[in-house]
């Protein structure tokens, strides 16, 4: 039978769009599964603004009766908007090895975004503010993607390439040794320059959220450099949307903004512990059971991944990433954290690939957005 294409439109077919995940990594020992609870929100843009951002629409591929492939396609007109483009996007992609699959699903989205008037499209991205599920990982297949990272089967490349997409933009994944230390070289280099450009860093107040959030837009509005394909500066909205669903996970002490002597924002970056250490214990279900499975490998995590940093450019060349970096370090270590990830990271800002290597990182990801025309 020919592969047939259904729109996701009440709860049973939600809930084949979440579960496909289990049929495609059944035998994958590094696969993590998603909460089904959080991958409710994503669905539905309680986590992100997939619902405020533009249209979307829900796809799955059934074969003989049987989900074998899914889609979410979007078009986010804040971004298009700013950029003055005509751009759709691909995310939440999960098909079987078959390119008949990925081919039904990837030939309904271009009808779909052509009869909306768009020219181009790219993906995987996250849905829309968010950065969990943006490209596709192209090597070490080895390593289980930590928290709010990308993994997936190796070839689904070749279901992309296959189609006719081509790369967009790469970003990277960069391996900390935390057993070694923090060099003595590094720490006073971080420490001078806070004492020559005077500029501190703070752990955040999750108490004062609103405030907080205020400080991280001043920064992401000069610091988010203006040529890069999809990103633009997010409204206030946006940024408290992702720091409120952030909040009952994130850990104060590894979660930072700088500021100078006057009291500005110059910077900021978000670590977490590596909650997929706990969560692939619970088989996606926090309840009844999954709860207190958490609660006891919780204490177990011994690694974390830094995922935002963003420093404004009049302070890009002062040492305030390394002071950061310092900072995270040396929580994750009072911790009892053995390794670090730094991710992901754009190979078109290579200024932060190089700070990440410079505070000892080593190259160990890299993910790819994809992108194709409309035709």
């Amino acid at each position: 039978m020919t592969v047939k294409i259904v729109e996701v439109t009440t709860k049973k077919l939600r809930r084949e769009f979440i579960k496909l995940s289990w049929k495609i990594y059944k035998n994958d020992p590094v696969w993590v599964p998603p909460l089904v609870s959080e991958m409710k929100k994503t669905i539905t843009g309680k986590s992100n603004t997939l619902t405020t951002s533009g249209p979307s629409v829900l796809i799955l591929a059934k074969k003989d009766g049987e989900t074998v492939g899914r889609l979410c396609i979007g078009i986010n007109k804040k971004l298009n908007e700013f950029k003055k483009i005509k751009q759709g996007y691909l995310t939440l992609f999960e098909s079987i090895n078959k390119e008949e699959v990925s081919k039904a699903l990837f030939d309904y989205a271009m009808n779909w975004l052509r009869g909306q008037g768009m020219t181009t499209i790219i993906g995987p991205l996250a849905p829309p503010n968010g950065d969990d599920y943006r490209g596709l990982l192209l090597e070490n297949f080895e390593d289980s993607p930590m928290v709010m990272n990308i993994y997936n089967p190796s070839y689904y490349n070749k279901l992309f390439t296959s189609y006719g997409f081509e790369k967009f933009w790469d970003f990277f994944g960069y391996h900390y040794d935390l057993t070694q230390g923090i060099p003595e070289r590094f720490k006073k280099v971080a420490e001078y320059a806070q004492k020559k450009y005077k500029f501190r860093v703070d752990p955040v107040n999750l108490k004062d959220l609103y405030n907080e959030a205020r400080d991280v837009k001043k920064i992401m509005d000069v610091a988010m450099p203006s040529d890069w394909p999809d990103f633009y500066p997010p409204t206030f909205e946006d940024i408290e949307v992702v720091m409120k669903s952030m909040k009952p996970v994130a850990d104060p002490e590894l979660v930072y903004i700088a500021r100078n002597d006057k009291n500005e924002p110059i910077g900021f970056s978000i670590a977490l512990p590596d909650y997929n250490q706990a969560i692939k214990h619970l088989n996606g279900r926090l309840l009844p059971f999954g709860f207190f499975k958490f609660l006891w490998y919780k204490r177990k995590i011994n690694a974390a991944r830094i995922f935002v940093l963003f420093v404004v450019p009049d302070y890009q060349k002062k040492g305030v990433t390394a002071s950061i970096y310092l900072r995270s370090f040396e929580a994750a270590i009072k911790k009892g954290m053995t390794i670090g990830e730094g991710s992901t990271i754009a190979e078109l800002n290579p200024a932060m690939c190089r700070d990440a290597e410079g505070a000892g990182g080593k190259l160990s990801k890299t993910f790819r957005i994809y992108k194709r025309d409309v035709s």
